[in-house]
């Protein structure tokens, strides 16, 4: 295994990696006795994203109970302060300048953005988009004023700002593994002091994906998704003999043994972004494939919220995870897999099902089979009509209860008929692939018609109070 490790230092030391925070005052695995969650990354690139109060009942519906907002508006904050959902509030680096040179313009922002809604905010995100050049000069001033503009709450809110892999040098083996030394003296330094004296957590964007992809088929497939891997191929730490069976671990590990080498060991660490694109270009990202998304991240939950094993260096603490993302940011620039992240369209269709055992059916999660067939909104009515006909018909759909005068019938509307009857005949088939098609005017949902909430073609969220006529 020691082979292994030289060429992976060799080959990954130039990792880029393509971001949620910690906090006390909530569930936090890091900071406290609350066991750990995994939150979700909502990005603004979506088209046709739910209003606030629709996208609060997705959320809930969804039992999704930590969100990554950047600069969320008014109205979505409003929303949410309503709900259980807290939320890891991201400053753009557009306000950087202003927070930085004026202590006072930080606090009259926090006035309006984050005092009125601090019991929903669970951490601040200070700076979307790391870079070098301007982190020194403004990402830290920015940082303190935005602590000062904070420090009348109580409990405070923690402040941090989320960084890059690849500010990690050599991260494998982990256990040699250092912080970038042309940014250590400073910006890393100053900001891991800032951190420990406002107990706050080191954002880390962590990506095994781009990790995979970059070592050529050094690093295995099956340790990027979690997959179990044979002790023959678990990779060994020559200098800790610690056993890494998955690279989501090893380079967790490889940033703690960094902040050990600054004396910074006891700054947890909260993972802001991670996640694995579901489609890509064929020739140049062929392993981003929905059956690998979906792996990774139902492979992620289980690791975080079922198992809550920790890593081999500190397997007490399990981080806080944030996925990238909820949504497909269908307007994203860059290669095919940037448009393709999301857990859900941005009509809140899943992309996949994920299946995590144990999970509640957390994220679309079909574990509990807790999945359903109703039309799709905006369908054609005759395309319909026509599929309704056949699951009623030769399809041999339990239809009894949408006849006239029987309890589903009223409202008498086409597209409820039709997901009742879709859903009769998904169920009675066993909801097997393709038994929810009906030549496209029907789609898979982990919403329950039955009881909760159904998206209409302008991405409004109505309700179907159709009782038990789901």
């Amino acid at each position: 295994m020691t082979s292994l490790f030289s060429t992976l230092l060799f080959l990954l030391s130039f990792f880029l990696s393509p971001a949620a925070a910690a906090n006390p005052r909530d569930n936090n695995g890091a900071y406290g006795s609350e066991p750990p969650f995994v939150g979700v990354v909502i990005g603004n690139e979506v088209s046709g994203l739910l209003p606030p109060a629709d996208l609060a009942r997705f959320l809930v519906t969804q039992r999704i109970t930590h969100v990554r907002l950047s600069n969320p508006s008014l109205s979505l904050l409003a929303a949410l302060n309503t709900t259980a959902v807290r939320i890891l509030f991201v400053v753009p680096n557009s306000l950087l300048l202003a927070f930085a040179s004026s202590p006072s313009s930080a606090s009259a922002w926090a006035s309006r953005f984050l005092l009125p809604f601090h019991n929903s905010i669970s951490a601040l995100a200070v700076g979307d988009d790391f870079s070098p050049s301007i982190s020194p000069t403004l990402l830290l001033p920015a940082l303190w004023s935005l602590s000062s503009a904070l420090s009348p709450l109580r409990p405070t809110i923690p402040i941090s700002t989320p960084l890059p892999f690849s500010i990690i040098i050599d991260p494998f083996p982990p256990s040699q593994a250092f912080f970038n030394r042309t940014l250590t003296a400073d910006f890393l330094l100053p900001l891991l002091n800032f951190l420990s004296s406002t107990n706050s957590p080191l954002m880390l964007n962590l990506y095994p994906y781009y990790s995979f992809m970059r070592s050529r088929g050094i690093i295995p497939l099956d340790s990027a998704l979690f997959k179990p891997l044979p002790p023959s191929k678990e990779e060994v730490d020559p200098n800790t003999l610690l056993h890494y069976t998955n690279l989501f671990d090893a380079m967790l590990d490889a940033a703690r043994f960094a902040l050990r080498t600054l004396n910074f060991s006891h700054i947890p660490i909260l993972v802001a972004e991670t996640g694995w694109p579901s489609a890509g270009d064929p020739g140049l990202e062929p392993f981003a494939t929905r059956d690998n998304a979906d792996t990774y991240n139902s492979n992620l939950i289980k690791h975080v919220v079922v198992d809550r094993g920790g890593t081999p260096l500190v397997p007490e603490q399990t981080p806080n995870v944030y996925i990238y993302e909820l949504f497909n940011e269908d307007q994203r620039l860059g290669p095919e897999s940037e448009r393709h992240w999301g857990l859900f369209y941005g009509n809140g269709t899943p992309v996949y099902l994920l299946s995590v055992a144990g999970g509640g059916g957390f994220l679309a999660d079909d574990s509990t089979n807790r999945t359903f067939c109703v039309a799709v909104d905006g369908a054609d009515r005759k395309e319909l009509q026509a599929a309704l006909d056949w699951a009623c018909g030769p399809g041999r759909a339990n239809c009894s209860e949408i006849q006239p005068g029987e309890a589903c019938y009223d409202p008498n509307d086409v597209r409820r008929h039709a997901s009742y009857a879709f859903d009769s005949y998904y169920h009675k088939e066993g909801k097997v692939v393709g038994s929810c098609y009906f030549q496209g005017v029907a789609m898979v949902t982990t919403t329950d018609p039955s009881r909760t909430m159904a998206l209409n073609k302008k991405s409004n969220m109505e309700e179907l109070r159709l009782g038990d006529c789901g």
